[in-house]
């Protein structure tokens, strides 16, 4: 089965750290935007009928910030124009300074059934030199509006000036809700074009020996909270994993719609211009948006799988790999495990990348997809 992602372009306010595509003037474009972006989603599941998804995932941007019947209307569509499965995962992403009563019951009724909200810090000083909106007295007022809710809460580490006590701080009141099921720990990334770049070539943000040290202690405390890593950056209690993002992590297809989405269907990856304007200028034309193509072939595939997998606790089962690909996964990447043995943790059924190396897995898995 496959998942759906919805970009929504919008937000209130651009963080310090923030390259996605996300525009706080274009506001004034989101009722022609939601035209297009509806009109991309008919056209593009008209030629899907086949296909089963699992999971809708509405990303930004703010999704929050906008007007919620414009949620409302996608998921509308969504449940009248392709199979969506009835258990599935419908998140939406949320700035604690944007949520009201009147937009939880909207979504609600749109069948949203899961949220990830945006905290990143507990510090309000922090927060204002970021450019974040919201403050720690806005999350704790978010968190009780959506207590009825399966929720995902995201930190960072790494931003100017804080230690691992005030990430601790941060996870304390993440996890002191009862529906926070998830936590997705992020590292900061000085992004060229962002504010915080400069912060970066000034020399004012911590090395990457001092971010490692304050990620491996984030890891553990949030191991003894219950949470446990199951993924690279994310962690959750029992199985609220996020199977929007583990499809991600299995090579999974899905479909984007909106400005700078990405698809991968049939063995095709494709992505939408960043642009607003000549996006809905293509969809009302009737072209695709598309501003990059690209079909995946032969041993391309396996080394993308690999790739993947090897970024999760569970790592890459041999029996699932030698039954999609008709080959053998250690006699496929021999050179690559020989060179990474001390950093892997192999068995009969198995291998994964060593916990304690997660953190720097890009480094090793250099070797799988060369």
């Amino acid at each position: 089965m496959a998942g759906i992602y919805i970009h929504v372009p919008f937000c209130k306010s651009k963080c310090t750290y923030c390259d996605f595509a996300s525009y706080p003037r274009e506001i004034g474009k989101s009722e022609l935007y939601f035209a297009c972006l509806y009109k991309e989603m008919k056209a593009k599941f008209s030629q899907m009928k086949n296909k089963r998804f699992q999971s809708v995932y509405f990303g930004g941007g703010t999704p929050s910030f906008i007007q919620p019947k414009f949620i409302y209307g996608a998921m509308k569509l969504i449940y009248s124009e392709c199979k969506l499965s009835k258990n599935a995962e419908i998140t939406l992403e949320v700035n604690p300074g944007t949520l009201d009563e009147g937009k939880v019951k909207v979504y609600k009724n749109a069948g949203i059934n899961r949220f990830s909200v945006g905290l990143q810090s507990a510090n309000d000083e922090t927060l204002q030199n970021i450019n974040r909106i919201h403050t720690k007295q806005d999350f704790i007022k978010c968190m009780y509006l959506l207590k009825d809710f399966n929720t995902s809460v995201d930190v960072m580490v790494g931003l100017p000036n804080e230690t691992f006590d005030d990430v601790k701080n941060t996870i304390d009141l993440a996890t002191s809700f009862d529906n926070v099921k998830h936590i997705s720990l992020y590292t900061l990334k000085a992004e060229e074009g962002t504010p915080m770049f400069t912060k970066y070539l000034n020399g004012e943000l911590l090395s990457d020996d001092e971010m490692a040290e304050i990620y491996e202690k984030s890891v553990n405390y949030l191991k003894e909270k219950g949470f446990n890593r199951y993924e690279v950056s994310n962690f959750c209690k029992g199985n609220y994993y996020s199977k929007h993002n583990y499809n991600y992590w299995k090579r999974g297809e899905y479909i984007g719609f909106g400005v700078s989405a990405s698809s991968f269907i049939d063995e095709r990856r494709f992505t939408n211009t960043e642009n607003i304007d000549n996006y809905c200028k293509c969809i009302l034309s009737n072209k695709v948006a598309e501003i990059y193509s690209e079909n995946i072939e032969g041993f391309e595939r396996n080394k993308e799988y690999v790739m993947l997998l090897l970024r999760t606790a569970n790592g890459v089962n041999f029996e699932d790999y030698n039954k999609i690909f008709n080959s053998h996964f250690t006699k496929d990447f021999e050179k690559a495990i020989k060179n990474n043995l001390s950093y892997l943790d192999i068995n009969d059924k198995r291998i994964k990348i060593k916990d304690e190396y997660l953190f720097v897995q890009n480094s090793i898995l250099v070797d799988f997809i060369e």
